[in-house]
């Protein structure tokens, strides 16, 4: 067990951008530091990373440990997941969290084995129990039909990736201090097993990006066939939304993954999320569940997406649909008038 009460966020980070989970982390690590008497640490791996450290610290960052070295200037398994088990042997955490991306789950698994503690992939929420003073990490499990809370009882650090968009966005303070701990790593790069001798950026122009989107018009099988998407879509453009659709719809063919919204495909948290025929699966909501507001469409009154909902239409979407297009017509006509 560890004797030094602190919460570590790792902040992933790549050519002079920050991952917003990284943000998202530090604000829950600072909300559940009070439960365990705990301060929250950032640590930032890298390559001429100082220009991160004032932001880290920003966002509520109480010590940021850093390794700035050339070797770290591309993310490497073998690379960072050695510097990273240098400053936690060191330094003993109570509690590493990681965002649940590409780099994030690979580094967490990693950092887990070789310090042989428990790992919690894809979290939604997070928790100290009051009595017992443990991490309750909850995720989506059995495909996504329960929700199961997981503890680690007997090895420190407890360990947990969460999606991002999950948690909100903290507001960056530029006035709080914060301690900073420099540390060293050296590695013969000739020893290393793999090398990244270049990079090249997949071609993601025709992606979505629901993740970022503020309003979702979001459809599920209620939609009937491809081709009533353009009702949908004329919606969207009118409220100036992003497309999200349910897994089925995916797994038909009728919209490509980079829209679907739920724990196999994107986690978001829009303003807006409007719901149309979509029942509303345990694996749909863990993606799209902390939305700001959500209203939700659908012919089945008893639809599990209406638990969720802060408004609910009952009825065919193919009669409210319009009505929602005609009355947003409308609104802009006389705001334009």
């Amino acid at each position: 067990m560890s004797d030094n009460k602190e919460i570590w966020v790792f902040i992933e980070q790549y050519h002079n951008e920050v991952a917003d989970v990284s943000w998202e982390l530090l604000g829950e690590a600072a909300k559940l530091a009070p439960a365990i008497k705990a301060k929250t640490a950032a640590i930032i791996l890298g390559k001429n990373i100082n220009t991160f450290v004032k932001e880290t610290i920003a966002y509520g960052a109480d010590k940021v440990y850093t390794i700035d070295n050339p070797i770290l200037g591309d993310y490497q398994t073998e690379t960072y997941s050695k510097a990273f088990l240098k400053l936690a042997k060191k330094y003993k955490p109570e509690i590493i969290l990681l965002g649940a991306t590409i780099t994030g789950r690979d580094l967490a698994s990693a950092v887990a084995t070789k310090l042989e503690t428990g790992l919690t992939a894809d979290c939604t929420a997070l928790e100290i129990n009051e009595e017992t003073k443990f991490l309750w990490q909850t995720r989506p499990a059995f495909g996504g039909n329960v929700m199961a809370t997981i503890i680690c009882k007997l090895k420190r650090p407890e360990m947990a990736t969460v999606r991002p968009r999950v948690m909100e966005m903290p507001t960056a303070d530029f006035k709080r201090e914060g301690e900073i701990i420099r540390e060293y790593f050296t590695l013969d790069e000739e020893s290393l097993l793999a090398r990244v001798l270049d990079f090249i950026p997949a071609d993601n122009t025709d992606a979505a990006q629901i993740e970022k989107a503020e309003i979702i018009v979001a459809a599920g099988r209620g939609i009937g066939s491809a081709d009533n998407f353009g009702l949908l879509r004329e919606l969207a453009d009118l409220l100036g939304a992003d497309i999200g659709v349910s897994r089925p719809l995916v797994e038909m063919g009728w919209m490509p993954y980079s829209h679907q919204v739920g724990q196999t495909g994107k986690t978001v948290r829009p303003k807006l999320y409007l719901a149309v025929g979509i029942s509303g699966a345990v694996q749909h909501l863990a993606g799209m569940r902390n939305s700001e507001v959500v209203i939700a469409i659908n012919k089945d009154p008893e639809a599990p997406i209406f638990q969720v909902a802060d408004y609910g239409i009952v009825g065919d979407l193919f009669v409210i649909v319009p009505e929602l297009i005609n009355a947003v017509k409308a609104l802009k006509s006389q705001s334009e008038g």
